[in-house]
């Protein structure tokens, strides 16, 4: 009798501890990310040193992540979706692929027009569109507006790429928050006319071709340029240095600004960890790091920028909440198929 009772206890004592173990936290969590793993696994690395969770890292193309997520429904392993561009942020929320949460933490480090009104995502870092023109190829007091791009004396000296592109789809949404629909499509029609070439390529595309002739102005990312002067790759530095920002409107309503940023998937099983993360990215030396090393600059303003972005000096930034380029987004692109923006 005694026997068979030690061998109950026993078999007991195994499954409360067995119950205990599938009930406890997970201390891990998926993060699938647009990123490349160089921008953002250092950070990732430091989370895990400092909060013991680990990070299932996937990263793949924006467009690519959102449609797994989408075709993985509830049953997606991601906790944490980073991406770039409000209008990617904005079509995730769409797809019914984000959740909401509240984080007074990143409501208090983080610009409401940063972060999705629902509190479906939240900024993590700035990304500029201003003007970049060749020196000494123009005066720079002949610039001042995105929507004075549109005048004749532009004609064939614009380099930008393609309508197909997302940072210029937001862009051209900012435009019709500020401008309206109509004024925004003749500002396209008339800067397709004043480009030196048929679009092609990206960014670093632009800026290599201004550098070398084809055009005298290029609308680019500041942290292409940013990652060209500081490439160590010398066709790239001496194409980055031909090369001055301009930060248009700063008489009115300031440059055009997007973001990279991350949400809380739907689907995610580690709700609080994966709060953690981004919270984290919010933080002091994540912010420092992200202004020293990715080029862009920190979403929080009481974090200083790099030497480089320093350079060009402060301006006056568009204040637009950033969900309104999703809103508008495909206002945005008829918009620019009507102009014959290819």
């Amino acid at each position: 009798m005694i026997k068979h009772l030690y061998k109950f206890i026993t078999l007991l004592s195994g499954l409360i501890c067995l119950q205990s173990a599938s009930a406890a936290p997970v201390s891990e969590i998926t993060l699938y990310s647009a990123r490349k793993e160089a921008l953002i696994q250092p950070l990732l690395t430091q989370f895990t040193q400092q909060t013991g969770i680990s990070v299932n890292l996937l990263t793949a193309k924006a467009d690519a992540l959102l449609k797994r997520l989408s075709s993985e429904g509830m049953n997606s392993p991601a906790d944490i979706l980073l991406t770039t561009d409000a209008g990617r942020l904005y079509r995730a929320k769409a797809a019914g692929v984000t959740q909401a949460f509240d984080s007074s933490l990143l409501h208090s480090l983080i610009p409401a027009s940063y972060r999705d009104p629902e509190n479906h995502w939240y900024g993590l870092s700035l990304r500029f569109r201003p003007i970049l023109y060749v020196k000494g190829k123009l005066d720079p007091a002949e610039l001042s507006t995105y929507e004075a791009l549109a005048d004749s004396k532009w004609k064939h000296r614009i380099c930008i790429r393609s309508s197909g592109n997302i940072y210029n789809q937001s862009l051209v949404a900012s435009l019709i928050a500020s401008n309206g629909t109509a004024a925004t499509e003749q500002w396209a029609k008339s800067l397709v006319a004043n480009l030196a070439r048929p679009p092609k390529g990206g960014d670093r595309d632009q800026i290599k071709a201004a550098a070398a002739g084809q055009c005298d102005i290029a609308i680019a990312n500041t942290y292409y340029l940013a990652g060209m002067l500081n490439s160590g790759q010398p066709d790239q530095v001496a194409a980055a240095k031909k090369m001055a920002v301009f930060w248009p409107n700063q008489a009115g309503r300031g440059a055009h600004v997007n973001i990279s940023g991350a949400a809380l998937t739907k689907a995610s099983k580690n709700r609080a960890n994966a709060i953690k993360l981004i919270e984290f990215l919010a933080s002091d030396a994540s912010q420092q790091w992200y202004a020293e090393t990715n080029g862009e600059y920190p979403v929080r303003r009481d974090i200083p920028v790099s030497a480089t972005l320093k350079n060009w000096g402060e301006f006056k930034t568009d204040d637009l909440n950033l969900s309104q380029l999703g809103t508008l987004n495909g206002e945005a692109l008829m918009l620019m198929d009507r102009a014959g923006w290819k």
